[in-house]
């Protein structure tokens, strides 16, 4: 009997996972605005110099009280190219001669303007108060908005290096519950941050937070469901992700005050961290980690909620050990990071799912923190950024179940570039088609990230599969912390950054194009089934006489290839 044999003969599918299962994707849905929380929190609202036309300005007080507001604004602040007001500099004098109709800016030579050294106005028509607007993050302070992006997917970054291996030593569980308590603070104190400073390091508190919880999150899901059900669970996980999309835009809707959309944001954290004591730690890691007795507790635990009692009791330490010898095994193998290329055919792996993994994020990360750029309601381009994500899930399971996971994966990160590049292209005046190709774009990178998560885990032998995996995620989170400073760069090359996004995912399709099909593929456990499995694969395209070889020699001869 394996180990898989095993928990399905004490409920498989029972009452306690499905429980389990469910209080730990609830979470998931609050993590996903988190990461995408400064779309709001941050937003740029419409802002120009605050006006001082009494002080220095001819007509006195009198004149300026006769004045309407767009009047004021016209003799105050200079208009851009665009015919709207300027937003870093105003007139030193007010210039009452623009009050004519027949005026015209021919003398703009002789109106000297300066910045704005009493403030901003700001519009608050949909924001009432955000980070940038409270602590005036604009024109020579604007690059700091970005660079706050880039510190919370930095603390992602951290988080995941640092929580993933603290969870191999110290369980799934009491990491999750950190990971729970850590948002929840570290989340509440960034919405009562006095200042930018304290802003960033909060957030890259909440950003190191959110990689525990996703990373033990999909550890727990994982090795309490039997292995018929993974995939379900799996993309059950997605899902909620999704649908956490959806709910921020009805968050931010009802909450314009940055503040108040980061606290409500926060505050479920703590219920979470509340009842997240009740989850049963890895029976797969007590067992690795020479903690056998306490495994036969939480399995028996298991089995009683499960209604399989009776099973339960006949668990003892002897028989688990005897279940799991293979996975006690490997474990006792010692793989470090050069593993993931000592090997000709795992380095080639490594190399082309890293290009991948970073070219999505990056992207993705590209396009849906850039939602104010697309001139439509945000709110309403949220949700459609969520909801696209429903079919292109839907759409990669399908592809990997029937075409193959090398195809699907191509494919969507191609498509993803094409969409953003073909957006250079398009008029701003068409809002909506360009808007339709972003939600286009974002929803083959969601595919891409669907699939990768599968193929990646599929690509590995099982003794190295965390660390390929946490390879991804690292290149992953690299690309999050890049795509905000490529943003930045629109300030001086306004095509540079879209240039780059749609490059980047089309050059790491081409990559995925070498990575070996998995599809019914037995997973490998050790890198010598990896070298052996890919030289055949590569085997088969050759001469028959060669193939009738391999037949004839067998596995021998691969050993020595």
């Amino acid at each position: 009997m394996t180990f898989a044999e095993l928990l399905d003969s004490i409920g498989g599918m029972g009452r306690f996972q499905i429980i389990h299962v469910a209080l730990l994707v609830i979470p998931v849905l609050m993590t996903a605005s988190h990461n995408l929380l400064q779309n709001f929190s941050a937003a740029v609202p419409g802002h120009h110099c605050q006006i001082r036309v009494a002080a220095n300005s001819t007509g006195g007080t009198n004149m300026t009280q006769r004045l309407s507001t767009k009047d004021l604004l016209r003799v105050s602040i200079p208009m851009d190219g665009e015919w709207e007001p300027e937003k870093c500099r105003r007139f030193v004098t007010a210039q009452w001669q623009l009050l004519n109709p027949n005026a015209t800016l021919a003398n703009g030579t002789e109106m000297e303007t300066e910045p704005c050294t009493d403030g901003w106005t700001y519009d608050k028509s949909i924001f009432t108060n955000t980070i940038i607007m409270e602590w005036d993050l604009v024109c020579n302070l604007r690059t700091l908005g970005q660079m706050a992006q880039s510190i919370y997917m930095a603390g992602v970054l951290v988080g995941a290096l640092l929580f993933g291996s603290l969870a191999d030593r110290f369980g799934r569980k009491a990491l999750l519950s950190w990971s729970y308590l850590q948002m929840a603070v570290s989340g509440t104190c960034t919405a009562f941050s006095p200042n930018f400073t304290a802003y960033c390091i909060f957030r890259f508190l909440v950003g190191m937070a959110l990689s525990g919880i996703i990373l033990n999150c999909m550890s727990l899901v994982v090795e309490w469901v039997p292995t018929n059900v993974r995939t379900i669970a799996g993309t059950v996980v997605g899902y909620c992700a999704t649908i956490g999309q959806i709910v921020l835009a009805g968050l931010a809707y009802a909450l314009p005050d940055w503040r108040w959309l980061q606290f409500t944001a926060s505050m479920p954290f703590f219920i979470f961290f509340l009842y997240s004591w009740w989850f049963a730690e890895s029976a797969r890691w007590l067992v690795l980690s020479g903690k056998p007795d306490r495994a036969v507790q939480v399995l028996k635990k298991v089995a009683q909620i499960n209604r399989k009692k009776e099973e339960g009791d006949k668990l003892n330490t002897e028989v688990l050990k005897s279940n799991m010898k293979k996975e006690m095994a490997l474990a006792q193998s010692s793989y470090t990071l050069y593993s993931l290329v000592r090997t000709p055919n795992v380095r080639r792996i490594s190399c082309c799912i890293s290009s991948v993994w970073f070219a999505t994020s990056f992207a993705f990360y590209g396009l849906a923190m850039d939602l104010q750029h697309f001139g439509f309601n945000i709110y309403l381009i949220q949700v459609a950024f969520g909801s696209i994500d429903i079919p292109a899930k839907l759409g990669a399971a399908i592809g990997m179940s029937f075409i193959g996971r090398r195809f699907t994966q191509a494919a969507s990160v191609i498509l993803a570039g094409l969409a953003i590049l073909a957006n250079i292209f398009v008029p701003r005046e068409l809002k909506a088609l360009r808007t339709s190709l972003a939600v286009l774009g974002k929803g083959c990178l969601a595919s891409s990230f669907n699939c990768l998560y599968l193929y990646t885990g599929e690509l590995y032998p099982t003794v190295i599969r965390q660390t390929g995996m946490g390879l991804g995620s690292t290149m992953a989170r690299v690309g999050g912390i890049v795509a905000p400073v490529v943003r930045v760069t629109g300030e001086y090359f306004p095509y540079l950054p879209p240039i780059i996004y749609g490059t980047a995912p089309i050059i790491s399709g081409i990559a995925a194009i070498f990575l070996p099909e998995t599809l019914n593929v037995p997973l490998p456990d050790t890198i010598e089934e990896v070298e052996r499995g890919t030289r055949a694969r590569d085997l088969k395209n050759e001469d028959q006489k060669e193939k009738i070889l391999l037949q004839t020699m067998g596995p021998a001869m691969l050993q020595e290839a």
